[in-house]
C-alpha cells in the first residue's frame, strides 16, 4: 500500500511538474519557464496561406492578389454555398493533427498561427462572433498540447487590414484598421475574446497582437495607442500571456514603442532576403541589449538552402528563436512541404482574370476541391 501511494505521488508530482513547465514569461532579455527559470528558445513554423490566403502563394497576383478578391470572384462563379464548402475544406486540410505531428518530428517546439479576423468576428457592427474560427483554433491547440508544441497566436489580418492587401487582406474601397475607430474597437474586442478563451492555456506561448503593420503612423503614436488598448483588455482578464509586439513597416520600426509598457513583452522582428551574418542583425541585438527585452524573429524564409543554413547558425549564435515562413506552398522548393496545383487551375485563374468566361461552375468547384485535397500533408 505504501509503495502504491508513493508511486501515485510520484506520478502526480511528475504531471504537475510537466504542467508547470509549460508556463512562459519574460525575465530580462530572455523568455523563460516561469517555474524552473530555464530559458526557452521558440523555434517555430508559420501556417502561412491558411486562414489568410495570399496571392503570391496562389499564383494569382495578377488575377486575385488577396483573399477577399479570390473569394468574391469564386463566389460570383459558383455561388456562396459551394465557395464556403471549399474554404471549409481548405481550413480542415491545410492544418491537421498530422501537420503538428510532423512539425514535432522535425524538431520544432512551437507554431505561429496567423489568424484572419473574419473567421472569428463579422465585419459589421454590432459584433457577431463566429464559432468556426474558435473551433479550428481549439482543435489546433489541443493537437499541440498532445505533441508538446507551443502556440503563438498571430492576428495576421486585423479588421479593416493593417498593411497592404496581400498581407492583411486590406480592401482599399473600405477604411483600414488605422482609419476606423470601429475597426480598432473590433480588434480590441477580438483580443479580449481570445484572451477570455485561452488565458489559462499554458501551451499558448503568447499573443502576436498585430502582424506587420505598414502604414504612415507618425511617431508610432496610433500603433502604441492600439497596442495599449489591447494590452489593457488582455490584462483585465487576468491573462499574463506574453505579448509579442511588432514594429511598424513590416515589424522592424519600433518608433514610439519603447520603453516596454508591460512586464511580459517581447519585441518581434521579421527578416527576409537580406544578409545573414551577425553583423547584419546587430541592429536588433543592440536593441535587445538597450531595452533589456527578449527579441524573436516572427518570420524568416523563402530564400535558398545556403541562406537558410547560415541564418540558422547566425540566430543560434546570437540566442534568437525564429519562425519559418511558411510551412506549405505550391510548386516551390523554398518551403517545408510542397503541394501541386490541380489540372484546370490555370483555367480558373484565367476566369479570374477575365479571359475564360466560359468556365462552368461545376468544373470550377471540382478544381478548387482538388486544390483543397492537394494541400493535405
Amino acid at each position: 500500500l505504501f509503495a502504491s501511494k508513493l508511486f501515485l505521488s510520484c506520478i502526480l508530482s511528475a504531471l504537475l511538474s510537466i504542467s508547470n513547465a509549460q508556463l512562459l514569461e519574460v525575465n530580462g532579455d530572455k523568455i523563460v519557464n516561469s517555474i524552473s527559470g530555464d530559458e526557452i528558445i521558440l523555434n517555430a513554423i508559420n501556417f502561412g496561406n491558411w486562414m489568410v490566403m495570399e496571392g503570391y502563394m496562389m499564383n494569382s497576383v495578377a488575377q486575385a492578389p488577396d483573399q477577399h478578391t479570390w473569394k468574391n470572384k469564386l463566389t460570383g462563379l459558383m455561388g456562396s454555398a459551394n465557395t464556403k464548402t471549399f474554404y471549409d475544406a481548405w481550413l480542415g486540410n491545410h492544418v491537421s493533427q498530422a501537420d503538428i505531428d510532423q512539425i514535432r518530428s522535425w524538431g520544432f517546439n512551437s507554431v505561429r498561427v496567423p489568424l484572419h479576423y473574419e473567421y472569428f468576428v463579422n465585419s459589421g457592427t454590432p459584433d457577431v462572433w463566429n464559432d468556426q474560427g474558435f473551433t479550428v483554433l481549439d482543435n489546433l491547440i489541443s493537437w499541440c498540447k498532445t505533441a508538446g508544441i507551443y502556440v503563438i497566436i498571430d492576428l495576421h489580418a486585423a479588421p479593416g487590414g493593417q498593411s497592404n492587401s496581400a498581407i492583411s487582406d486590406y480592401d482599399s474601397t473600405k477604411p483600414s484598421l488605422w482609419e476606423s475607430e470601429a475597426n480598432k474597437a473590433k480588434t480590441v474586442a477580438l483580443w479580449k475574446k481570445l484572451s477570455e478563451r485561452y488565458k489559462s492555456e499554458p501551451w499558448v506561448a503568447g499573443y502576436d497582437l498585430i502582424n506587420e503593420p505598414a502604414w504612415d503612423l507618425p511617431g508610432g503614436v496610433a500603433l502604441k495607442d492600439l497596442y495599449g488598448r489591447i494590452t489593457d483588455a488582455i490584462r483585465a482578464n487576468g491573462d499574463n500571456h506574453i505579448l509579442f509586439i511588432e514594429g511598424n513597416w513590416y515589424s522592424n520600426d519600433y518608433t514610439g514603442l519603447t520603453p516596454a509598457w508591460d512586464a511580459n513583452m517581447v519585441y518581434v522582428f521579421h527578416k527576409y532576403w537580406s544578409n545573414n551574418s551577425t553583423q547584419d542583425i546587430k541592429w536588433i541585438t543592440d536593441f535587445r541589449d538597450a531595452q533589456n527585452r527578449p527579441i524573436w524573429c516572427g518570420e524568416h524564409g523563402e530564400n535558398s538552402n545556403d541562406h537558410f543554413t547560415k541564418i540558422v547558425e547566425t540566430f543560434k549564435e546570437n540566442n534568437i528563436g525564429f519562425s519559418w515562413w511558411p510551412m506549405k506552398k505550391f510548386s516551390s522548393i523554398n518551403d517545408f512541404a510542397d503541394a501541386k496545383f490541380p489540372p484546370g487551375y490555370n483555367d480558373l485563374l484565367n476566369y479570374f482574370g477575365g479571359t475564360n468566361p466560359g468556365l462552368s461552375p461545376a468544373t470550377a468547384f471540382n478544381t478548387v476541391m482538388q486544390l483543397a485535397e492537394n494541400v493535405k500533408l
